[in-house]
């Protein structure tokens, strides 16, 4: 039996395991982890991108790059990368972690899903944000840059990337340590993880901003903090006096109730 157009897309949301919330059709939502549609009314996201050659690095489930085409945009790019064997890992890091962590993203379903969904004709190319150059991808006007920079070994060789490609404006959006952000709102620094999964820098919004700088960008507006808010997919732990007392212990109800501190930076290239 042949399902109807809504049954089908419904069955095939709900056998996905998504990153991002999106709505795919009128009261069709799919359950991400993350939430990030409330961002939008928060963010320096231009209201038209008329006209605009796009580019979203690190495009996961396509929201972002969905709405820069919703927005206007005469051509949107997508990037990232599928196989979680080719992503920054520490030394050592044990193959079946490897596979955990790259089981949500899989081989891209969740885009696939919505792009068809939503008739997109968004652009998805498998590329590294390292191999990003002019004389391969061109120009863009207008870069998102979202929830990456945390997994890279090294983002300075990542934005110097970025730059070679953004003509115009870059959106940054990315991990931020806020207890250094609240002690050292002025000097840059940062908290290095590197143990076991791709998890790496995460500065204070001082440091984002100072990385930024120094990959040949010019800050365009005052950078400032927010929180990436989670979505139905994501679990939420109890509330308990252990979780309360241990620091990594608060870090992850807060990250689960509130959403994940974020650093918002709005440059330009110089």
């Amino acid at each position: 039996m042949t399902l109807p157009a809504d049954a089908s897309l419904r069955e095939q949301v709900a056998g996905h395991e998504w990153y991002h919330t999106l709505e795919l059709a009128p009261g069709l939502l799919t359950p991400g982890w993350f939430d990030t549609r409330s961002l939008l009314d928060q963010l320096p996201f231009p209201t038209s991108l008329s006209g605009r050659r796009c580019l979203d690095i690190g495009t996961f489930d396509g929201f972002w790059a969905f709405e820069m085409e919703r927005r206007g945009a005469s051509e949107v790019v997508a990037i990232d990368i599928l196989d979680p064997r080719l992503w920054d890992w520490p030394a050592h890091s044990a193959a079946e972690v490897v596979a955990a962590v790259g089981t949500r993203k899989g081989r891209g379903e969740g885009f696939e899903i919505a792009r068809e969904a939503l008739g997109s004709r968004v652009l998805r190319l498998e590329r590294s944000i390292y191999e990003l150059s002019p004389e391969e991808d061109g120009s863009f006007d207008f870069v998102y840059l979202g929830s990456l920079l945390l997994h890279l070994s090294d983002p300075i060789r990542a934005l110097k990337r970025v730059r070679s490609v953004c003509a115009g404006e870059l959106l940054a959006v990315d991990a931020i340590e806020l207890g250094l952000t609240l002690s050292h709102p002025r000097r840059p620094t940062a908290t290095l993880d590197a143990v076991g999964r791709p998890w790496w820098w995460k500065p204070n919004l001082a440091a984002l901003v100072r990385m930024i700088e120094a990959s040949g960008f010019e800050i365009a507006a005052p950078p400032r903090r927010c929180f990436m808010p989670p979505g139905p997919g994501q679990p939420k732990s109890k509330v308990t006096r252990r979780a309360l007392l241990s620091r990594t212990g608060r870090e992850v109800l807060l990250r689960e109730r509130r959403g994940d501190p974020h650093g918002v930076v709005l440059a330009r290239a110089v």
